[in-house]
C-alpha cells in the first residue's frame, strides 16, 4: 500500500521572532516493512536547507531553521511512503517465550539485540514506573504466560479502562494522572503501557506515526487519524519488536505508518526547539493528512 502523507504545523507568536532552531521527527523512517519512497520539508518563511542526521535510536532528525524574523512559521512536510500489507506477518501470540524466560534470556544472554532493548527497561522523562503501573497490569503477566498472549490483553485492557478524551490532557500531564483519572489520548495509552512493561522488567519503547484519515469503504477509521498517532512496541527475546495500538485496541498493520521511536514522546517531538525573542507562541495548529495513491 503507498500512501501520500501531508503534515502541516502552523505557529504565530506574540512578538517578532528573529531567529529559531527546530528538530523534526517529521519524516516516515525505513523499516523492514516500510520505505519512504520520497519526502520534503518546507518551511514558511523559508527554512534553512539542512541534511538529515541519524541520531538517538538510529533515526533521522531534520534540521530546521528560520534566520528570517517572523511572527508566523509553518513547517509543511510531504511524503511518499510504502507500507507492506502484512506488516505484522500473522502472530502467533499464545506461542514463544514465556513472562518468566524473557525475563531470563533477556539477561542470561548477551545477544547485540538484547543488550540494545535494556535500554528501554529504565525510567526516561515522561515515564516513571512504580507500583501502580506495576500492579495495574501484574495480574495478566503469569510468569507460565505467553508473553505475547499477556502483552494484547493489556493493550485490551486499556482500550476498555480508559476514555479517549482530547480535552483531559496535555503533553505535560503526569502518567499518574491518566492512571487515576481513566483519561487520555493516543500519547497518554502508549505511555501507560510502556510504564507498565517495563515495570514488570520487559522492555517497551513508545512509537510515533501516523494512522490513515480515510480507509477503505467497509473498514472503520481508527482513532488518531487527525494528527500524529502514537503506539508501542515490546521486545520478545526470539520475536523481536512487536507493536500495538491500545487506542485502537489492535496492532498495527498498513494503516499505520511510522516515523520515530524513542523511550518517550520527549524522545520522537515532531517538531521542537528554540526560538530567540518572540514571547509567547499565540496559536499553534497541526493538520493531517493520510490518503492511499
Amino acid at each position: 500500500m503507498i500512501y501520500r502523507v501531508r503534515h502541516v504545523t502552523r505557529y504565530r507568536y506574540e512578538r517578532l521572532v528573529t531567529l529559531c532552531h527546530n528538530q523534526a521527527h517529521l519524516l516516515p523512517r525505513d523499516t523492514r516493512n516500510q520505505r519512504c519512497l520520497d519526502s520534503s520539508i518546507r518551511g514558511h518563511p523559508r527554512a534553512g536547507d539542512g541534511d538529515g542526521r541519524t541520531r538517538l535510536f538510529r533515526q533521522s532528525g531534520l534540521p530546521v531553521s528560520v534566520e528570517t524574523p517572523h511572527r508566523e512559521l509553518e513547517v509543511s512536510v510531504l511524503s511518499q511512503v510504502e507500507v507492506d500489507l502484512d506488516r505484522n506477518g500473522t502472530p502467533v501470540l499464545d506461542l514463544g517465550a514465556t513472562c518468566a524466560e524473557a525475563r531470563a534470556r533477556l539477561w542470561r544472554e548477551s545477544d547485540e539485540n538484547h543488550l540494545q532493548a535494556r535500554e528501554f527497561l529504565l525510567d526516561s522523562p515522561m515515564i516513571k514506573t512504580g507500583a501502580a503501573l506495576r500492579d495495574y497490569a501484574a495480574p495478566l503477566f503469569a510468569d507460565a504466560r505467553p508473553l505475547l498472549s499477556a502483552v494484547r490483553e493489556l493493550t485490551s485492557r486499556i482500550f476498555s479502562d480508559f476514555a479517549y478524551d482530547p480535552e483531559f490532557t496535555t503533553v505535560a500531564t503526569p502518567l499518574e494522572e491518566v492512571l487515576e483519572n481513566r483519561r487520555g489520548v493516543c500519547q497518554d495509552f502508549a505511555h501507560l503501557a510502556v510504564g507498565c512493561l517495563r515495570a514488570l522488567g520487559f522492555p517497551a519503547r513508545y512509537v510515533s506515526g501516523y494512522v490513515e484519515t480515510q480507509p477503505a469503504p467497509g473498514q472503520p477509521r481508527l482513532v488518531g487519524a487527525d494528527a500524529s498517532h502514537a503506539w508501542f512496541a515490546v521486545y520478545a527475546p526470539g520475536e523481536g519488536w512487536v507493536e500495538f495500538d491500545p487506542t485502537n485496541d489492535n496492532m498495527p498493520g498498513a494503516q499505520h505508518i511510522t516515523t520515530a521511536w524513542g523511550r518517550d514522546y520527549s524522545d520522537v517531538t515532531p517538531l521542537r526547539g528554540v526560538i530567540f525573542d518572540g514571547g509567547d507562541c499565540q496559536e499553534m495548529t497541526v493538520v493531517v493528512d493520510v490518503e492511499r495513491v
